[in-house]
C-alpha cells in the first residue's frame, strides 16, 4: 500500500467550518458534493486503507474522513483491500464504522463482500450477524444470494458462506425463502453441508411446516446431499408429529415382513409421498437413487415400482415388474396385491379384484384395511351394493375398520331400505370398535331412511348426531323437513325448519315448497307461520 504524502493527506482531513471552499472535489459540511474523479476516489481508498492498516480507532477515522463521500463502490474496494484472513477484522472495523459513525446504509453488495471476508477468516459469529442484518434490513428488491454469488470469486471466499446464508434464513423463520435459496444453490452445483440441511428441516418441523420438511428432504436426496443420523431423527419426529409413523411402519411390515430401520422408514415415506401426489416420473427417479445408495430395501423398491405402475393404470407394466420381483426370489405381499385390487376396483372389474383377494388369502396373505376399502368403494360405484355391504361387514368382523371415506361412499349409493338398515347396523358395530363417523356419514344414512319412508329412524340418526356433537348441515335438514312433510307430519317439518333458521342455515326453494304443500293439506295450520 503506497504511503500518502503530506499534500495528498490534507484532502481527507476535516475541513474547518469557517472555510466553505471546495478542495479537489471534497467538501465541507456546508457545501454540496461534486462528482469525484477516479484519481480522487483512489486517493480516498488509499487513505482510509492506510488508516485502517495503522489500526486507527473510530474517533480518528471520523476526524480524518468526516467529509468523505463513501459510495457503495468505494466501500467494496476498501473492504477488498482487507480480504485476507489476517486483515479481516480491519474490514469489519471499517464496515461498522462507516455504518454507525457515518450513518451509511450499506448496499447488499457491501454486505456480501464483508460476509465473504469474515467467512474466509472463520469469523463466523460476525458473518452470521451481518447475514441476519442484511436479511432483515435490506430493501425488498435486493437479493443477498445474487450479491454473494457475484462477489464470490473476487472475495476468494468459500462455500461455507452459502451454508451460513441458508442457516440465517432458517434462524429468522424465513422458511420459504430459505428453501428457495437452498434449492437455487444446489441447482447451481454448490454442495451444502448436512448441518445446513438439518438446520432447515429442524426449523421447518418446529414451525409445523411438515409439507416443507418433505420438500426440503426430497431436494436434498435429488441433489445427492445425503442424511446423517440427526437428519433421520428429525424426519422420524416429523412423521410422529403428522401422526403417520404408525401407518408407515405398519405398511413396511406388510411389505418386508419385519421391522425396518429408521432410515428405511424415512426414505420409503418420501418415495411413497411423491408417488401418492401422482408425480410418477419424479418418484421413480427418486426411488432409483435410493436403491443405488442402498437407502431402501430391494423388496420395497419393487413393491413401490408396482404401485407406481398401477397408479398410472399401466397394468401390463405393473404385472411385468411383479413377475420380475417374484423371479428374483422376493415374496409377494399385501401392499402389492392391494395396489392391483385398487386399480381393478376403480376400473369396475370387481370379479378380477375378488380373484386377487382369493389369491392373497390362499397364499397366506391377509387383506388389510386399504384392500377392503378399495373393494367396498368399487362395488358401490358400479352398482353392486350387496357385495359392498358384504365386504364392509366382513372387514369389521375381522377387527378391521373401514375408512370414513369408504363407508360414506358406500352408504351414499345405497338404494334399498334393507341395505340402509344393514349399513346402520355395521356403523353401530364399527363405532364400538373405534370408528369415527362424520357429518356425511349421518347425512347419507338420514337421506336413505327418508327415501325408505322410515322417518322415525331418520330422526334417531339426527339425535345421535347431536349427541356426538356433529353439527347437521343443510342436506340433513332438507332431508328431514321434506321427508316429514311428505308423510303428513307438517308440525315436525316446521319444527326442524325453525331449528334450521336459528342455526343460520338458509332453506332453499324445495324446503319452502314442501312446507307450503303440507300446510295446504292441513287447513288448520296457517301458511303465514313460515314467516315468523
Amino acid at each position: 500500500m503506497r504511503h500518502l504524502g503530506e499534500q495528498q493527506w490534507r484532502f481527507f482531513t476535516l475541513i474547518p467550518k469557517r472555510s466553505p471552499i471546495r478542495i479537489l472535489g471534497y467538501f465541507s459540511s456546508h457545501s454540496k458534493p461534486d462528482p469525484v474523479s477516479k484519481e480522487q476516489q483512489q486517493l480516498l481508498v488509499d487513505a482510509i486503507s492506510e488508516s485502517l492498516q495503522n489500526r486507527d480507532n473510530w474517533d480518528t477515522l471520523s476526524t480524518k474522513f468526516s467529509s468523505a463521500n463513501l459510495s457503495d463502490s468505494l466501500v467494496d474496494q476498501i473492504l477488498l483491500r482487507f480480504k485476507q484472513p489476517e486483515t479481516a477484522k480491519r474490514a469489519l472495523t471499517f464496515f461498522h464504522w462507516s455504518s454507525h459513525a457515518r450513518n451509511l446504509r450499506h448496499g447488499v453488495s457491501s454486505y456480501a463482500v464483508a460476509i465473504h471476508i469474515l467467512v474466509k477468516a472463520r469469523l463466523l459469529i460476525d458473518a452470521r450477524a451481518l447475514i441476519e442484518s442484511s436479511l432483515l434490513n435490506s430493501s425488498p428488491d435486493s437479493d443477498l444470494l445474487d450479491s454473494l454469488l457475484d462477489t464470490y470469486e473476487v472475495s476468494c471466499s468459500t462455500p461455507l458462506a452459502f451454508d451460513l446464508l441458508v442457516q440465517g434464513y432458517a434462524k429468522l423463520r424465513l422458511l420459504e425463502s430459505g428453501f428457495d435459496v437452498f434449492k437455487n444453490l444446489t441447482d447451481r452445483g454448490f454442495s451444502l453441508s448436512v448441518i445446513t440441511l438439518n438446520t432447515l428441516i429442524h426449523v421447518a418441523a418446529k414451525s409445523n411446516r411438515s409439507d416443507l420438511v418433505w420438500r426440503i428432504y426430497e431436494v436434498a436426496i435429488d441433489k445427492r446431499l445425503y442424511p446423517n443420523e440427526t437428519t433421520v431423527q428429525i424426519m422420524i419426529s416429523a412423521l410422529c408429529k403428522e401422526g403417520k409413523l404408525k401407518e408407515i411402519v405398519g405398511l413396511l411390515d406388510k411389505i418386508h415382513g419385519k421391522r425396518c430401520s429408521p432410515p428405511v422408514i424415512v426414505n420409503t415415506s418420501l418415495a411413497l409421498k411423491v408417488l401418492e401426489e401422482n408425480r410418477i416420473h419424479e418418484g421413480m427417479s427418486l426411488l432409483k437413487r435410493l436403491l443405488q445408495k442402498n437407502m431402501v430395501l430391494d423388496t420395497i423398491g419393487y413393491s413401490l415400482a408396482v404401485y407406481a405402475r398401477t397408479k398410472q393404470g399401466d397394468l401390463v407394466s405393473a404385472r411385468q415388474v411383479f413377475d420380475e420381483m417374484l423371479q428374483r426370489g422376493f415374496d409377494s405381499n399385501a401392499f402389492v396385491y392391494t395396489a392391483f385390487v385398487k386399480v381393478y376396483s376403480e376400473m369396475g372389474d370387481i370379479d378380477e379384484a375378488e380373484k386377487l383377494i382369493a389369491e392373497m388369502e390362499s397364499s397366506g396373505i391377509d387383506p388389510y384395511e386399504e384392500t377392503f376399502n378399495s373393494l367396498i368403494v368399487g362395488c358401490a360405484k358400479f352398482g353392486r351394493e350387496g357385495e359392498s355391504l358384504k365386504y364392509c361387514e366382513m372387514m369389521v368382523a375381522r377387527g378391521l375398520l373401514p375408512s370414513c371415506w369408504a363407508f360414506n361412499e358406500m352408504v351414499e349409493r345405497l338404494s334399498k331400505i334393507e341395505s340402509v338398515k344393514l349399513a346402520n347396523e355395521i356403523l353401530t358395530k364399527s363405532i364400538e370398535k373405534g370408528f369415527v363417523p362424520d357429518e356425511h356419514t349421518y347425512s347419507h344414512l338420514i337421506q336413505g331412511f327418508v327415501k325408505g319412508n322410515d322417518i322415525e329412524q331418520a330422526l334417531k340418526m339426527f339425535y345421535e348426531m347431536e349427541y356426538r356433537n356433529i353439527s347437521p348441515g343443510f342436506e340433513v335438514f332438507r332431508s328431514l323437513i321434506v321427508g316429514l312433510c311428505s308423510c303428513g307430519k307438517v308440525e315436525g317439518g316446521e319444527k326442524y325448519f325453525r331449528i334450521m333458521k336459528r342455526r343460520l342455515i338458509q332453506p332453499d326453494a324445495e324446503i319452502y315448497e314442501a312446507l307450503i304443500k303440507a300446510f295446504q293439506k292441513t287447513p288448520v295450520l296457517k301458511i303465514g307461520r313460515l314467516a315468523a
